[in-house]
C-alpha cells in the first residue's frame, strides 16, 4: 500500500462519515444536540431566547435540538450541522437487554 492509497482511503472514509452524519441530522431527529461548524457571528446573533446554546467555541456552536431541526439551522445560515450528544451505535455491555 502506497502513501497515496492510504491518503485517498483516509479521505474517502472521512467524507463518508461526514455525509452520513449530515444525513442523520437531516433525516432523523434522534440527536439531542447539533454542532454547527464554522458559524458566523451573525448566525449566533440570530437566535432568540428560546434557543439553548450548550457550548460555544472558535470553530463550533453546540445547540440543543429540542425545538430546532437541522434544516432550520441551515436556513439560518449554518454551513455544516453535525449530530452531537449521541451515545453511539452499540450499547454498553451493562445496557444489553436479555
Amino acid at each position: 500500500m502506497t502513501i497515496r492509497e492510504l491518503t485517498l482511503g483516509s479521505l474517502s472514509a472521512l467524507l463518508c462519515w461526514l455525509v452520513i452524519s449530515v444525513g442523520v441530522m437531516l433525516i432523523s431527529d434522534q440527536a439531542p444536540a447539533g454542532r454547527v461548524m464554522f458559524p458566523s457571528k451573525s448566525f449566533v446573533a440570530s437566535f432568540d431566547g428560546s434557543t439553548s446554546i450548550l457550548a460555544h467555541g472558535r470553530i463550533s456552536v453546540t445547540l440543543a435540538m429540542d425545538r430546532k431541526r437541522a434544516s432550520d439551522l441551515y436556513r439560518s445560515g449554518a454551513w455544516l450541522v453535525l449530530p452531537a450528544g449521541l451515545k453511539g451505535c452499540l450499547p454498553l455491555p451493562d445496557q444489553v437487554e436479555p
